[in-house]
């Protein structure tokens, strides 16, 4: 990841997104303090405090975790990070990334890949995703932004390794889905 940075301070399209940093604790753990957010992930019972905090704690440690804010008010609506892809050498990679519930459904999403993709792809030809097999909302959101799915495999991404869906978005495809879908 020479010359790229894995946590930009970026605005744009109502979103704000800045390294995430200890004081982002406890607005990212409203955040998350809904069954719902985490019903089709793997970690179910990621909205309980004895569970999120090792999360943050695990995140802070990373070094490339992201506080997502609404633009106006600045209330943290979630988190996502850049990582390298385990399996492609000189490659990027978003995940680790959730909304709250309450902006499902609309151009949150959307808004805030945006702003990613175009830091990203400022530096890299590719970007790639990782989802667990069973987390059907997030490859079908994926999905909707033109990334393809290429193959399964058996990787460490913050952990031991186990099996993730991997799926790539170009460059190219990004572009087609941002003129369908700009505003």
């Amino acid at each position: 990841m020479t010359g790229f940075d894995p946590q930009p301070s970026i605005s744009g399209y109502g979103i704000a997104i800045a390294p995430l940093c200890e004081a982002d604790r406890e607005g990212l753990f409203a955040a998350a303090a809904h069954p719902e957010v985490w019903a089709g992930h793997p970690a179910k019972d990621r909205y309980k405090p004895e569970v999120f905090h090792p999360y943050f704690d695990f995140l802070l440690e990373t070094g490339h975790a992201l506080a997502i804010r609404d633009g106006a008010s600045g209330e943290i609506i979630g988190t996502s990070s850049f990582y390298p892809a385990p399996d492609h050498e000189n490659s990027i990679s978003i995940g680790f990334t959730f909304l709250t519930n309450s902006r499902w459904g609309g151009t949150t999403n959307f808004a805030v890949k945006r702003l990613m993709h175009e830091h990203a792809f400022a530096h890299f030809d590719e970007i790639w995703f990782h989802i667990a097999p069973d987390n059907i909302r997030s490859q079908k959101a994926t999905s909707k932004l033109g990334a393809r799915f290429r193959y399964d495999a058996a990787l460490e991404i913050g952990g031991p390794a186990k099996d993730w869906k991997c799926y790539a978005l170009s460059q190219k495809d990004w572009e087609a889905v941002v003129k369908e879908r700009a505003f």
